[in-house]
């Protein structure tokens, strides 16, 4: 069995389930040796345990990614058993989806408490993982660390908060490329699609008709991706010899799929958000073009980033 990332050690914070769980498994079939973090030591030890499966070693270690002293302990325990190595950080970890889940009000309708809800882990975090990832990785000369964000960071997405942070963990990885790119040391945001989430799969299969989230998104959801498919992009990434060349860039899944010919893990092809039938679903008033185009037909990023931009 190939393990192209053996002797590699990595670290995924939220991953007990999820995305954070899908790429630690995807790590560990690699060959890596690769840290998880969660909150409660009883799911860390199931996904271990499955990941030990795949090939590798999966060490669980409980961390909250809000408190720093939690932060600096998680690293130095992978300074200390690995010898001062790390190769791939994912910040991953994500406190915020039942905030998101739960609250359709406006921002001033809604607990001013939402802010952290949403951002303390899925940002602050982030950055202290990052910090500390970064004391490591500079005096190597080497290393990856990814930051898990989505399309929210360019146009409204479920509420105020949500928004805001996915846009600035894509600022987060451009500006921290730009203090590493010196060092060898990358720094990239991953935007998977739609993704088949434990949590997720339960909200799609109880009936909330009257939720607008659920009427927008469920017929999309049975093309979402596997939690494994970002894993998969790590992988891929971390294994690029020239990755440095994509450190600070936004990298869409659908686009790393196809520069890289990945497939999800079921074999079917990854859902391209960024084709021109797929955007223009979310265009009301051209959503009924949506199904006249053919999905071959991507919509150009010069395109959206004018759509989007503050100018």
């Amino acid at each position: 069995m190939v393990a192209p990332m053996k002797g590699q050690v990595c670290v995924v914070t939220g991953a007990s389930r999820g995305i954070g769980r899908g790429i630690a498994l995807q790590l560990c079939q690699a060959g890596a040796t690769v840290y998880i973090t969660g909150r409660h030591l009883e799911t860390l030890r199931a996904t271990a345990e499955e990941a030990r499966s795949l090939g590798g070693q999966c060490v669980p270690v409980v961390c909250d990614s809000s408190q720093e002293s939690e932060v600096r302990s998680l690293f130095e325990q992978v300074n200390r058993e690995q010898h001062g190595r790390l190769d791939v950080l994912v910040n991953n970890a994500y406190g915020g989806v039942q905030a998101i889940l739960n609250t359709t009000k406006s921002f001033w309708e809604a607990p001013a408490s939402i802010w952290d809800d949403v951002n303390n882990v899925g940002l602050r975090g982030h950055y202290l993982c990052s910090v500390y990832a970064a004391r490591m990785m500079v005096p190597a000369g080497r290393g990856l660390i990814v930051v898990i964000s989505s399309p929210g960071g360019l146009q409204y997405m479920f509420n105020v908060p949500y928004g805001v942070g996915k846009a600035a963990c894509d600022r987060l990885a451009a500006d921290c490329a730009h203090e590493l790119r010196h060092h060898g040391v990358s720094y990239v945001s991953l935007w998977p699609g739609m993704v088949q989430t434990e949590m997720l799969k339960d909200y799609m299969a109880k009936d909330h008709s009257e939720d607008p989230l659920f009427k927008k998104y469920k017929p999309g959801f049975s093309t979402a991706e596997s939690t494994e498919m970002s894993g998969k992009c790590v992988v891929a990434l971390a294994t690029d010899p020239d990755i440095l060349s994509l450190s600070g860039k936004v990298l869409p899944s659908c686009d790393l799929a196809r520069r890289y010919g990945l497939k999800d893990v079921d074999g079917h092809p990854v859902h391209d958000y960024f084709s021109m039938s797929s955007v223009l679903t979310h265009v009301s008033s051209l959503e009924w073009l949506a199904s006249y185009i053919p999905n071959f037909l991507r919509m150009p990023k010069w395109i959206i980033t004018l759509y989007t931009s503050k100018f």
